[in-house]
């Protein structure tokens, strides 16, 4: 409870308390079982995205955390329970069922920065005509003070993806930022996350989003 104040007199606001730095201890403690595969098993228009986390020099880095959330093929956002299932007898974390479609995961990166996602194609939410399907992603990672937010958009919705509000707000090499793009066997994407852009401009930033 604040202190009590006299009447007729303000208090300065107090400054908001810092973020803590982050990590790295996602190896252990937030990843669960089947994390990376928010398709139902055997689903036959699974999709695979997979890529990198750079820094702005280029390197992998290998302790980062992904989470992704998606609309549901019928566009709904409620998804379903089921990522976090706990076995009755022992409490421990079990992970999916294999069954339902949750529209969350959540995937490490490996020694090479390297991450792989098997879900469902990417919807539009429901209700949101001017929107292209995308996936939306959460980075974590040591040294971030705040996570980041950004999307994967995918080809093959060019009239969609040339609409929707805020790819076309964006310049053209700022949008490709947020394309992923295909990668050898069919339903098979390359998304790469990076930090920061790269001085002698081999790569841009990726695009990331603010929430108000």
């Amino acid at each position: 409870m604040p202190p009590a104040t006299p009447a007729g007199r303000r208090t300065a606001a107090l400054p908001p308390t810092p973020s803590q730095t982050i990590g790295p201890f996602y190896g252990y403690a937030l990843p669960f079982p089947g994390g990376d595969r928010i398709a139902p098993d055997g689903h036959p228009d699974t999709v695979t995205v997979h890529g990198y986390v750079r820094d702005g020099t280029g390197d992998p880095v290998p302790d980062a955390l992904l989470e992704f959330w998606q609309a549901g093929p019928d566009g709904g956002l409620t998804g379903a329970p089921g990522s976090l299932r706990r076995d009755p007898a022992t409490g421990a974390i079990t992970g999916r069922d294999g069954v339902e479609f949750t529209g969350f995961g959540r995937v490490p990166t490996d020694a090479d920065g390297h991450y792989a996602l098997r879900t469902l194609p990417a919807t539009a939410p429901a209700g949101r005509p001017d929107a292209a399907p995308y996936l939306a992603v959460c980075v974590f990672a040591r040294g971030l003070l705040h996570h980041l937010f950004t999307r994967i958009y995918f080809p093959g919705h060019e009239t969609a993806n040339a609409a929707d509000p805020l790819l076309s707000r964006l310049p053209a090499d700022r949008a490709r930022t947020l394309l992923a793009r295909p990668d050898g066997p069919a339903r098979r994407y390359r998304f790469d996350i990076h930090l920061q852009g790269a001085e002698d401009g081999t790569h841009e930033e990726t695009v990331f989003l603010a929430f108000r």
